[in-house]
């Protein structure tokens, strides 16, 4: 495995800095700050010797017979990514079992803290979260058409944007990330990849259509709806049966030209920029990959005018006759714990990703 890695990086002239073992303990005082955990390893605070804060992402060791597959993905998909919305890779450290990923530091964390239910609730402005959609938006379609090679991302939540010091969003964690063609419409998985909750159903079923960039799309759509209702979209708690999956209550209110009720204060625009999220997240999440909007399309709808979008049809989470694939059942529960644990997947395996 080490071997796949050292090859690799020996074939990338354009990489991001290598870091030393020493360097990175120097850099996180002997790991002293840490930030986060999961299933991947730990992040630590750390601090460049030119003095900007960074993040710093220790891997765990590689589980069964993980050939360092995701280590080089994301080193070599956010390594040649320079986008304001895409978190920036300052650089790497591989040392035999050792291996590190230097990040811009984030001090406001991650959007999973803002709009999650079972912590603190810590609020964002309206204004705050459109600009936020916004920005997260513009850092997917760069990620699928600005870039030499597509990159589809796989996990878009919540737990993955993370928002700097001004709350300027950045798309980030590209463990589960694919490189393709630009010219490639349709692409190849082995295996079913992302976040239950966020996954689109092509991932799942074969009858639906090809796995595309229009998965992304998908996710984005969930995350959207999470960002305008300042919550998860999941609720077990709910009071109607109808509220449990969020998009088919928010469909509803739309269809019955009922206002939907926000949380706090806001003012008439913010109130129709809430209408507007929620209609572009019902596009995205269509069934049926063609009829989800590409993500120029998405930021197109975000900065026009709300009279301009149509209401979609009624989004469904699985089509009537369905094709299993992958060995997921389509009759499988998710809980809210689920959801807001934030659960990974690649096919067999289960992490739980970091910051």
């Amino acid at each position: 495995m080490y071997e796949n890695i050292e090859d690799f990086l020996r074939g990338n002239s354009l990489m991001p800095i290598r870091y030393s073992y020493q360097e990175i303990k120097k850099m996180t005082r002997g790991f002293k700050d840490k930030l986060g955990e999961g299933g991947y390893g730990k992040v630590y605070k750390g601090k460049l010797r030119s003095g900007p804060l960074v993040a710093i992402k220790m891997l765990g060791k590689p589980k069964g017979i993980e050939n360092g597959q995701d280590f080089v993905s994301e080193v070599a998909t956010i390594g040649r990514i320079h986008h304001t919305n895409v978190v920036q890779l300052i650089g790497f450290c591989v040392e035999g079992s050792k291996r590190a990923l230097v990040y811009d530091f984030m001090p406001n964390g991650s959007l999973d803290r803002y709009i999650s239910s079972t912590r603190d609730h810590i609020s964002l402005t309206y204004k705050q979260m459109y600009e936020i959609s916004l920005a997260v938006a513009r850092g997917i379609a760069y990620l699928h058409q600005g870039c030499d090679m597509q990159i589809l991302h796989f996990d878009i939540k919540p737990h993955n944007i993370l928002l700097d010091k001004d709350f300027i969003a950045k798309v980030s964690d590209f463990g589960l990330a694919k490189l393709y063609p630009v010219e490639n419409s349709i692409v190849t998985l082995t295996a079913a990849r992302g976040t239950i909750g966020y996954m689109a159903p092509e991932l799942f079923y074969k009858n639906i259509g090809g796995v595309s960039y229009k998965a992304d799309v998908y996710s984005f759509g969930m995350l959207l709806m999470e960002i305008a209702n300042r919550r998860r979209n999941l609720n077990s708690n709910a009071d109607k049966s109808s509220q449990i999956f969020f998009p088919y209550w928010i469909y509803n209110e739309l269809i019955e030209e009922r206002e939907i009720e926000i949380l706090g204060e806001a003012t008439d625009d913010e109130k129709k920029n809430v209408k507007k999220m929620f209609i572009i997240a019902l596009w995205c999440i269509q069934l049926n990959p063609n009829d989800r909007p590409s993500m120029d399309k998405v930021i197109e709808m975000l900065e026009g005018e709300i009279e301009d979008i149509e209401i979609p049809p009624k989004p469904s989470p699985y089509p009537n006759e369905v094709v299993q694939d992958n060995g997921i059942s389509s009759s499988e529960s998710v809980s809210d714990d689920d959801v807001t644990g934030s659960i990974s997947f690649l096919g067999e395996t289960i992490e739980d990703p970091l910051l």
